[in-house]
């Protein structure tokens, strides 16, 4: 699966959504090219149940230990995604908030 890239304007900071933080607004930009055939299957599970670009998206909470699994709402569904998960969608913050990697 080739990654969906969508045009960014200069600037925006574009992440992994694994180094969003909580509550922090973003959108989705696309996905990660899936380097095998297990990323491919969690790729197009992502797709069916809504991170598609331009969806708006948001950590709402991280589990503990290990901050896993991650709890994300996009658009207006709620769904638990583990890190490794969640590292395939890249999203582009919208507040100006400049996400630090734990």
């Amino acid at each position: 699966m080739k990654p969906h890239r969508h045009w960014v304007p200069e600037g925006a900071t574009v992440i992994g959504l694994q180094d969003l933080p909580c509550r922090v607004q973003a959108r989705v930009v696309g996905l990660r090219a899936a380097l095998n055939s297990d990323e491919r299957e969690v790729a197009l599970r992502l797709l069916e149940i809504g991170f598609l670009r331009d969806e708006p998206v948001q950590v709402m909470a991280h589990g503990s230990p290990g901050r896993d699994p991650l709890a994300v709402r996009v658009g207006r569904s709620t769904f638990a995604l583990r890190r490794h998960e969640a590292a395939l969608v890249e999203v582009q913050v919208l507040d100006g908030v400049t996400p630090v990697r734990p």
